[in-house]
């Protein structure tokens, strides 16, 4: 098996004394991991970042392997390191990707959608904005996808307020008054502003807003994570989400 693609340098951990077992985000071949002989060098060190691209050669005798790669960097996103902010907003795209993307699937548009995502990031509303956009579309990526748009009960596209935990439809506050939730009607979560249809990029975007709309994403992707098995979402996006929505947050 031999296959080449540009990546996206998610995870790097030590293997013996001298390589590396690097996972990358690749548009054509989805998650992919590998074996980088001199990994741990101190020539590979810059290379060896998360959310460096790079261009990748996958090598194995089975598909199923460990494989080997070499890597020869296009793009360094050391630049972000010198902003707190973006250097957590770094660690938890690359963190979430790792953790849930399934191996081998995939998923060309998140990838364009990832590497935008990182080319931006940064303290202001405006990212915080992209970023919630990014983890409703890695939902919708791995068939966990958010329908606020029409009423699940009712079918109606005014006064949404609610999202039902199950199934992360839209439900209005007309179909809870008059009962069509049922027992449900108290475990309904509710749908945040940012996040509702006639939601505008000119609203102001209060912290505790953001912090509805995260909280609301978050739901679903760490049930998406106990569904897959794997492991709770990694700490470094509660670190994103607790600079992104301090009520000192640069706007």
């Amino acid at each position: 098996m031999d296959w080449q693609d540009e990546a996206l340098v998610l995870t790097v951990r030590p293997h013996g004394e001298t390589s590396a077992i690097v996972d990358l985000f690749t548009p054509a071949h989805g998650r992919h991991a590998g074996i980088v002989r001199g990994g741990l060098s101190r020539r590979m060190a810059a290379v060896l970042q998360p959310g460096t691209q790079v261009q990748a050669r996958w090598q194995a005798r089975l598909e199923d392997q460990l494989g080997r790669l070499t890597l020869e960097p296009l793009r360094s996103r050391a630049a972000l390191w010198d902003d707190r902010t973006a250097l957590a907003a770094l660690a938890a795209v690359c963190q979430m990707v790792a953790a849930l993307l399934p191996p081998s699937d995939p998923h060309p548009g998140l990838y364009a959608a990832t590497l935008s995502l990182l080319d931006t990031a940064g303290p202001g509303e405006r990212w915080a904005r992209l970023y919630l956009a990014w983890e409703r579309l890695l939902l919708d990526e791995l068939g966990f996808g958010l329908d606020l748009s029409t009423c699940a009960l009712t079918g109606s596209r005014v006064n949404l307020t609610f999202v039902s935990p199950k199934t992360g439809r839209a439900v209005s506050q007309a179909a809870v008054d008059r009962g069509l939730a049922g027992d449900w009607a108290d475990r309904l979560l509710p749908l945040p502003a940012v996040l509702r249809p006639d939601a505008g990029a000119a609203t102001p975007l209060p912290p505790a807003d953001l912090a509805a709309g995260l909280t609301l994403t978050g739901h679903f992707l760490n049930r998406l994570a106990a569904e897959i098995g794997a492991a709770p979402l990694p700490a470094a996006r509660a670190r994103l989400v607790e600079r992104l929505t301090a009520p000192s947050a640069e706007a």
